[in-house]
């Protein structure tokens, strides 16, 4: 029942900051990629890798905070469901270019992104 609770909570924490970061759909515009979706795709993949860049290193995550973080708060913050559908939607309407650009970025930069967070865990 606890590991239940820590990873609904870290949950809750990741989908509400996922939530805030997605603001950036208003306010920031790029060939139509949704930057809200993508940020947090590429920023959540950096943090697994930190995180598991430590876990591989040392005793400092514990289990309990293993499931909080890693399960809990990058399964809520990162969304696989809402890039879909915005690649789907983009589809609809027409813009392949677009679907092409966003899928590549979130690929290639989500790989990045947890290889960089990984390194920069080994320089503690």
């Amino acid at each position: 029942m606890k590991e239940i609770l820590l990873v609904g909570f870290g949950g809750f924490i990741g989908s509400v900051a996922r939530y805030l970061v997605s603001k950036l759909n208003i306010t920031w515009q790029f060939l139509s990629i949704p930057m809200g979706t993508l940020t947090v795709n590429i920023l959540g993949s950096l943090i697994i890798g930190f995180l598991v860049g430590i876990s591989v290193k040392s005793e400092l995550i514990s289990n309990d905070l293993r499931l909080f973080l890693m399960v809990g708060f990058c399964g809520g913050f990162t969304t696989f469901s809402s890039f879909t559908n915005e690649n789907f939607m983009l589809m609809q309407n027409g813009q392949f270019l677009t679907v092409f650009l966003y899928t590549t970025l979130s690929i290639v930069l989500g790989f990045l992104a947890v290889y960089f967070g990984y390194v920069l865990s080994n320089l503690l």
